[in-house]
């Protein structure tokens, strides 16, 4: 199943999808890797979609990756005694930690973390930012807000604290036990919400020991001034527009996607665009041209991926939006424009064997026209190298490793094969070749561009750049 672009599509699976013939025709619209959400469903719901989608990958004969969602700590406001209130200009507010339903005057925040960072002057965002209030002065255990921005308020409504790194780890209890869980089932990549600090992906990196690669998701504005440290210590990054739309003016976020995405580039890490890409297609059969543009402004910045949520979990149109993304990579990627301004990263190749061989074949194939660069990758470090290059051409990046090969589906410009390890240049070039005519990336008279490293089945020794002719 040759994928003729390549961004990637990561999709979300829920009540809708949860069927073998729907995640089939899913992969077969063009999804390479589906998110199992743990904010949502038991883990009998993500045990049976994992299952299906293993079920589906073996009878496609198609490496598809599987992400983890971690929930991450949800901050919320407490109950109200007579519904919904509205708060006017101005107005007085309380937030404490009282047990009482609240009422016009105050309600519950049982968050004392919060109330440990909270300073004179900080804003509390409330219902995804339709709220706000500014903090007039603050105690140990309650603060007298006012209000900036009026609306109304109802119960167990989401509070965000854009302007205070808060005391509070991103891993919960839940999330720990979902971990556990995720990694026993096999999960590919596991996403880190409520990342504040580097610390927070270090923690996690410990727990997951290498079973999977680990993603960190940034949505906070302290992550932002931590951008580089997170990118190290991460394997791939995921742009979470919605909750960066409510602690960031939502006209910063547009430039913010373009610095990580450029950030990631430098650093040859994947990164994911996320949230209300196609959003109307949760209910109507076609996008708006907004959000056309809005897929397309990422494939043109260069991300790796980009992620369907509710279009495809509680969506009606969940095959119809796969489509629809699938269309708009495909036209972007055939503008002249997109080559010349996708051409190579934002900084040159470090000072390594693998990027010198790496961006070699990405000039060589550019210069003879190949039809494919193959890269023989165990720990799959190398075809991350060629990605970072975005060559002008697809990368077949042939593995011994299922688990690397299932990693490799979300990184940009990789078709990810699973073979055993090669012993001698003979046998590389006869496996390139044949793999490459196997998977319809080659004809007889091409050729292709082979990455290898010597000793064979060594990681992260790639010496060996070789041009053979398609027989």
């Amino acid at each position: 199943m040759r994928r003729n672009r390549q961004a990637k599509i990561i999709a979300t699976l829920g009540p809708t999808t949860t069927t073998r013939p729907r995640i089939q025709e899913l992969i077969e619209a063009g999804v390479d890797v589906f998110r199992l959400n743990f904010s949502h469903g038991s883990y009998e719901d993500h045990q049976r979609r994992y299952d299906l989608i293993r079920q589906v990958e073996k009878d496609l004969q198609r490496s598809v990756a599987i992400l983890m969602d971690l929930q991450g700590p949800k901050l919320r406001i407490g109950k109200f005694g007579q519904g919904a209130i509205r708060l006017q200009t101005g107005s007085p507010f309380r937030l404490d930690q009282l047990p009482e339903p609240g009422n016009q005057r105050r309600v519950m925040l049982p968050h004392p973390e919060i109330f440990e960072t909270l300073r004179e002057g900080n804003d509390l965002l409330l219902d995804d930012g339709k709220v706000r209030l500014r903090v007039m002065h603050r105690s140990d255990d309650f603060v007298d807000t006012q209000v900036i921005t009026p609306g109304e308020l109802s119960d167990n409504k989401g509070v965000n604290v854009p302007d205070a790194m808060l005391n509070l780890a991103a891993l919960t209890d839940k999330d720990r036990k979902d971990l556990q869980y995720g990694l026993d089932m096999g999960v590919d990549w596991v996403a880190l919400s409520f990342v504040q600090r580097p610390e927070d992906i270090a923690e996690v990196r410990k727990i997951v020991a290498g079973r999977a690669a680990v993603m960190a998701k940034l949505e906070k504005p302290s992550a932002i001034d931590y951008l580089e440290e997170i990118i190290d210590l991460s394997d791939g990054l995921m742009i979470a527009r919605g909750d960066l739309g409510v602690e960031f003016p939502p006209e910063e976020v547009p430039a913010l996607q373009k610095r990580i995405i450029s950030a990631c580039r430098r650093a040859g890490k994947p990164v994911v665009v996320a949230t209300q890409m196609l959003d109307s297609m949760v209910r109507a059969p076609a996008p708006t041209r907004a959000e056309a543009s809005d897929v397309a402004t990422a494939v043109y910045d260069g991300a790796d991926a980009m992620m369907l949520s509710a279009e495809t979990a509680v969506g009606d149109y969940p095959v119809e939006s796969v489509s629809m993304m699938n269309r708009i990579i495909r036209r972007v990627e055939k503008d002249h424009f997109y080559s010349r301004r996708n051409k190579g990263g934002d900084s040159a190749p470090e000072a390594t064997a693998a990027d010198a061989i790496s961006a070699a074949a990405a000039q060589v194939a550019r210069t003879i026209s190949a039809s494919a660069i193959i890269s023989f990758t165990f720990s799959g470090s190398t075809a991350l190298r060629a990605a970072r290059e975005r060559p002008e051409v697809p990368i077949l990046g042939l593995t011994p490793s299922v688990n690397v090969a299932r990693r490799l589906a979300l990184v940009w410009g990789i078709h990810s094969v699973v073979t055993p390890d090669i012993t001698s240049l003979k046998q590389m070039i006869q496996k390139s070749i044949s793999i490459a005519k196997h998977e319809g990336f080659a004809e007889a008279g091409e050729r292709l561009v082979v990455m290898a490293g010597i000793p064979f089945g060594t990681p992260g020794a790639t010496n060996t750049l070789h041009i053979p002719w398609v027989e």
